[in-house]
Parts: structure tokens; sequence; C-alpha cells
């Protein structure tokens, strides 16, 4: 198991290097512009040259790579926060990121969960057929028509919550207020439908294999009911492969959804992301390549790890 995560980490750095040098490569042959401001193009010029801007693509990556593992710095940002660190930049955009997400898997974990176990149960009945029916549906579209129906319903229609996420100073200064949770509610509608309609299919599934083996027989001869051998048995092997991917889940709330923080206004990593393309805030767009990349990979290897954690009988990497 050791030797397995070793090569498992080995694997994901090498894998993050080849596509940070990707990225580098080809965010540093578009064109660069200045901005408007003399006294700041002189300022940022200096920088540049002192950072090797002007150097070969080769040079510029190494001076980049090297000053990433000595002094931590993936570069500036010169147009959504001019001359702040770019990693000051990502971590200041986080917390509405995780928070939103957070709040989105909490509510559609229960609820995905729930609803497979109740499909599973009423196999073949209405209630599978119109569950199923509408996990298909939901699990079909995309996010961000959820966002443009939570819109129109709730704002437009029926005028229940803001279009947008209230602002820092609007919301009382915290993200932790019931007023910014009040505004996040249509962003965590929006982001739960399809984590629901997920969950919802991966639990019928797996738990309607559970349900026909051999051990639920006989827990039955031995006379526990159907609930009992349901919720002792059933249920508990059926979350051995749903587990990781909530795992999974937890820690792909870091990369937040690029789509529906725009459309709701949060000021996140994702919204970050469209920014720095949009302005051509080269280092930022290099620091949040390389975090998204990073969050992808770690979950994959998590999600392999947490098997053998959650079902003793499984060990990666043995013959």
């Amino acid at each position: 198991m050791a030797k397995y995560i070793v090569k498992r980490i080995l694997l994901m750095l090498f894998t993050l290097f080849v596509i940070t040098t990707i990225c580098f490569m080809l965010v540093r042959i578009l064109p660069r512009e200045l901005p408007q401001d003399k006294n700041l193009q002189a300022v940022i010029e200096a920088r540049w040259d002192a950072l090797g801007y002007n150097e070969p693509l080769l040079v510029q990556y190494g001076i980049y790579l090297k000053n990433i593992i000595t002094k931590w710095d993936f570069g500036t940002s010169w147009y959504i926060s001019v001359m702040k660190p770019a990693w000051d930049v990502i971590i200041d955009r986080l917390l509405p990121t995780v928070l939103v997400n957070l709040y989105s898997l909490l509510f559609s974990i229960p609820i995905g969960i729930g609803f497979g176990v109740l499909a599973a149960i009423k196999k073949n009945k209405w209630q599978d057929s119109v569950i199923s029916t509408l996990v298909m549906l939901f699990v079909s579209i995309p996010s961000y028509v959820y966002a443009f129906l939570v819109q129109y319903f709730l704002y437009f229609k029926l005028d229940w919550f803001p279009q947008n996420v209230y602002s820092l100073a609007d919301a009382g200064g915290s993200w932790f207020t019931p007023k910014m949770f009040y505004s996040m509610i249509p962003a965590i509608l929006a982001l739960s439908f399809g984590v629901i309609a997920g969950l919802t299919r991966f639990t019928r599934a797996e738990l309607t294999e559970t349900l026909t083996s051999e051990y639920m027989l006989l827990a039955r001869t031995k006379g526990l009911t159907r609930a009992q051998a349901t919720t002792r048995h059933a249920l508990k092997n059926a979350m051995v492969p749903i587990m990781p991917m909530i795992i999974s889940s937890f820690i792909g709330i870091l990369g937040g959804s690029l789509i529906i923080e725009q459309i709701f206004s949060i000021p996140g990593v994702g919204q970050l992301y469209m920014d720095s393309i949009t302005l051509r805030d080269y280092d930022v767009f290099m620091m949040d390549s390389i975090f998204y990349t990073f969050v992808g990979l770690l979950a994959g290897i998590v999600v392999d790890i947490s098997y053998g954690f959650i079902d003793p009988r499984i060990r990666m990497g043995e013959r």
C-alpha cells in the first residue's frame, strides 16, 4: 500500500509538471499588453525584465520554476490585483468558492442517497420509474441551465432571493452572516441538482446489486426484517464504492464552478479563472491552472486510497 501511494504521488507530480509546462508555453506566446498608466507601465516593465519575460521561453520557464521552488513565488497579478502576488490573489478568492460548494454538497448528499435508497427498495415500481426518469433528466442538463431557471423563478417571478450573491459590504462584512447565506441559496440550488441526480443513480445501482446478494437472503432467513437487513447489511456494503465518490466531491469543492460563479457573481476561484483569461493576467492564469490540476489529481489519489481504508479487504497495489 505504501509503495502504491508513493508511486501515485510521483506520477501525480510528473503529470502536474507536464500540464504546467504546456500551459506555460501556450500562455507565454500570447502578446502582452501594458496598462494605460505611464508610471505603472515602467514598474511593470521593470518587473517583467527581472522575471525574464524578455528571454527565450525555456529560460523564462526555468526562472518561473526556480521562483516557485526556492521562493514559493508563482508570479504577480498585473491587472486583476495590480502588483499583488498571484498566490495571494487566489487565496483571497478561495473562501467563497469553498463555502458555496460545501453548502451545496451538505444539501445534496443526504437527499441524493435518500432518493437512491428509495429507488432501490422500490425497484421496478412507480416510485423507481419516477425517480429514474427525473435522474436521467437532471443528469443530462448542464448546471448553467439550472442557474438560469433558478434565477428566473426565484428572482424574476417570485422575488424570493437576490439575483446574485451579495458583496461583503451588503452582507455585513463577513461570508458567514445569515444574509450572505440567504443570497447564496440560488447558487447552492443550481449546483445541487446535478450532484443529487448523480448520487441517486449511483446509490440505486449499488444498492440494487447488494439487495440481491446471497448474504441478504441469509440475513432475512435469520429473522431480520427487510428494513433491518437493508440498513445493517445492504446499505453498509453499498457505501464502499459510494464513499470515495463523496470524498472526491469534497476535495473537488476547492475547484469551484467556473460558469455558476460567473452567473451569480461569486468572487471565487472560478470567476478568477475566467477574469485571468479575459484580462490576460498570465501569472494568475498559471496559478489557477496549477491549482485546478493539483486539486483534480489529488482527488483521484484520495479516492483510490480511500477504498483501502473504507474496506480493509481492498489493498491497492497488491498482486
